[in-house]
């Protein structure tokens, strides 16, 4: 399948260096707002065109998906632009800037039966069943909570502090966090109590967010852009524990009883990076003539975006386009 991809920023680059290790993939064309920038980055990465314009790009009969790697603020003109021209389409995280513009993506996905899916990869990774399936077997017991943290040194990154470009850790790495809690213990929610740091440009530094399931569950979850943290997600129960390492791209999966001693433990399968999970799920369900992905249908891309809305909402947080 013929990929053609939007930016040319860090991502691009990582997720390009995974499709070329994939069966089935060309790495086809790459699109910037300039040409030469285009030229440089088809150079570098190994694109086969380059093209000065993501109009130009959608608009080649040739791209049978599209890969949007730009930052947030572009993501619902970009989804649009793609749609409008027949493009399936696999965008990165966070899928908008709000969950007014993901309902509206949604809507005109429906509406011209294109393909569209949020390129939040740790729900497509296999480690999603193995952490499901740990829980499921009973062997922590009755589960009542959970704590899921993802921090990075990252501020010094213009688009992340950037509020022009809906920068900030939620819709960075929170949704991270907030993925891999709605992930395992779904989306009945009755209330979240949140609270956060903001920093100098306005934009969300650091938060703490904690979310009540009307089943009794709570999950508490931390997010940050000045420091590495150790990017656990635990999961407490009557019988043990169980420790994920790195919500981000789970590595092993450790449970202990309540003593402290490890039980079990279980290593996620061998992969090229974890990127590879999504662009295969999409390329099937593409071939098969869908309009959505199995591991993240749109409902869920919006769901994830209204909570990340609620949460704004607490804070005052409104990005200057939402003015």
């Amino acid at each position: 399948m013929k990929i053609g991809v939007l930016g040319t920023g860090g991502i691009v680059k990582s997720v390009t260096k995974t499709l070329k290790q994939m069966k089935d993939v060309e790495c086809y064309a790459i699109a910037s707002r300039t040409l030469e920038r285009a030229e440089e980055a088809a150079k570098e990465y190994g694109y086969a065109k380059a093209y000065g314009s993501y109009e130009e790009l959608v608009q080649d009969p040739a791209v049978e998906l599209v890969y949007i790697g730009t930052p947030h603020s572009r993501h619902f003109d970009d989804m649009k632009l793609c749609v409008e021209n027949g493009k399936p389409v696999l965008c990165e995280k966070a899928f908008t800037m709000n969950g007014q513009q993901a309902r509206e993506i949604a809507r005109l996905s429906e509406e011209k039966g294109v393909f569209v899916a949020e390129a939040i990869w740790t729900r497509y990774m296999p480690s999603r069943k193995l952490i499901q399936d740990t829980l499921d077997s009973g062997i922590i017991g009755k589960v009542s909570t959970l704590t899921a943290n993802l921090s990075y040194t990252i501020s010094q990154n213009y688009r992340i502090v950037a509020p022009e470009l809906a920068g900030g850790a939620l819709l960075d790495v929170g949704v991270y966090g907030l993925n891999f809690a709605i992930m395992h213990f779904g989306e009945e929610i009755e209330r979240i109590e949140s609270s956060v740091q903001f920093t100098d440009t306005g934009v969300d530094g650091m938060e703490s967010i904690t979310l009540f399931f009307k089943d009794g569950r709570m999950a508490v979850l931390t997010h940050g852009i000045y420091s590495r943290s150790d990017r656990k997600g635990i999961f407490y129960g009557d019988k043990g524990y169980m420790v994920v390492e790195n919500i981000n791209n789970p590595q092993s999966i450790s449970v202990f009883d309540q003593g402290d001693n490890l039980v079990k433990r279980i290593d996620v399968p061998k992969q090229i990076s974890g990127y590879e999970y999504q662009f295969e799920e999409c390329m099937k369900q593409i071939q098969l003539g869908e309009t959505q992905s199995i591991s993240m249908p749109l409902e869920d891309s919006v769901f994830v975006m209204d909570v990340m809305d609620s949460l704004r909402k607490q804070w005052g947080l409104v990005y200057p386009q939402e003015k």
